[in-house]
């Protein structure tokens, strides 16, 4: 399986940034780490190797963008009005420098998002607020409240990336033909949000897979099970 390692001085972030690569061609793949998680994460948990088939195989390329969870969401030292700001910087990070690279290199104008955990939460936000450049969207553990990293504090930057408010608002024709997984455990504390953002893709008639694997838990082991069958069901023509 082909491997590159990516580092470049990001002028969204404004500063330096890495990636790891996975692949020669295919349907571009962008899988977010978990909490603070860093570009290597997904490799080093094995998630890369469970979906090596499809990468090696030319159905996928899979790129693995690092975090800003510390800078964001997860930096207790600034005020919440600027964590927030942080990741709507990564979201145009994303958006303008990954996914316009991925676009580019395998001629798709569409990407797959994928993530575990935390990633699962970027997994989908991402596709939402961005769902013209989004052909699919698994999330494995996820969680779609941010505002409990918040300390109360909302504003028009929380609504909108705190899917479980704002999604109930959409009307963009491509949600309707995104191919959206919600991968959970039967066992996983995230399931009740599972369940909340299933109820809201359901009362708008959206398509989706709500995935509740018996007796599973909030760990790589599951997930590792699930990405590989939610590769087999995407539709990689995008």
């Amino acid at each position: 399986m082909k491997e590159e390692h990516l580092k470049w001085f990001s002028p969204t972030l404004g500063g330096e940034t890495e990636m790891l690569v996975f692949g020669h061609a295919g349907v571009p793949v962008i899988i977010f780490p978990t909490s603070m998680g860093s570009y290597h994460q997904n490799k080093d948990f094995l998630l890369i190797d469970a979906v090596a088939w499809f990468v090696e195989n030319g159905l996928v390329k899979i790129y693995c963008p690092d975090s800003v969870d510390k800078h964001s969401f997860y930096n207790d030292t600034i005020h919440p009005s600027e964590r927030i700001r942080n990741h709507v910087i990564y979201d145009r990070f994303i958006l303008d420098e990954v996914v316009s690279r991925a676009s580019e290199e395998t001629g798709h104008h569409k990407v797959t998002v994928a993530g575990c955990s935390f990633g699962g939460y970027h997994a989908i936000n991402f596709a939402f607020r961005h769902p013209s450049r989004v052909s699919n969207a698994f999330s494995m553990g996820g969680a779609f409240d941010i505002t409990n990293h918040l300390d109360g504090y909302y504003d028009e930057n929380v609504y909108y990336n705190n899917p479980v408010d704002y999604l109930g608002n959409l009307n963009d024709d491509n949600l309707w033909k995104m191919g959206i997984i919600l991968g959970v455990g039967e066992q996983d504390f995230c399931l009740p949000q599972n369940n909340r953002l299933a109820d809201i893709m359901r009362q708008k008639g959206m398509p989706f897979w709500l995935d509740i694997r018996p007796n599973a838990v909030h760990d790589w082991p599951v997930w590792r099970e699930m990405l590989p069958t939610y590769f087999g069901r995407m539709n990689l023509q995008f």
